[in-house]
């Protein structure tokens, strides 16, 4: 059985459909995935590393939404922001972003 996508391959996994599986971490780490059973994380030098990143597009303040786009990159800088990140199991860059 192969999933579509991560969030069918989750519903395999919850419904006991599959018995394992590959998912993201952030998605293993959420109540519900560790409630259904257990995790393990494949070592990070096993894969090439995906990195992701932030952006302001210009589109915001077009679309007069420039401020709460700002509001929202400034949460995921901020302490609890990162710390929500890391809890779900995200790698964090050791400085802020660029602007």
């Amino acid at each position: 059985m192969l999933g579509e996508n991560i969030s069918q391959t989750a519903q395999f996994l919850q419904s006991g459909s599959a018995d394992i599986g590959v998912i993201a971490l952030s998605l293993a780490l959420t109540d519900p995935m560790k409630s259904s059973g257990s995790y393990w994380e494949i070592p990070i030098d096993s894969y090439p590393t995906i990195e992701q990143g932030a952006v302001l597009l210009t589109q915001a303040r077009r679309a007069g939404h420039l401020a709460v786009a700002r509001e929202f990159l400034d949460a995921l800088r901020s302490t609890a922001g990162r710390a929500i990140l890391q809890r779900y199991g995200f790698s964090l860059p050791s400085s802020g972003a660029r602007d």
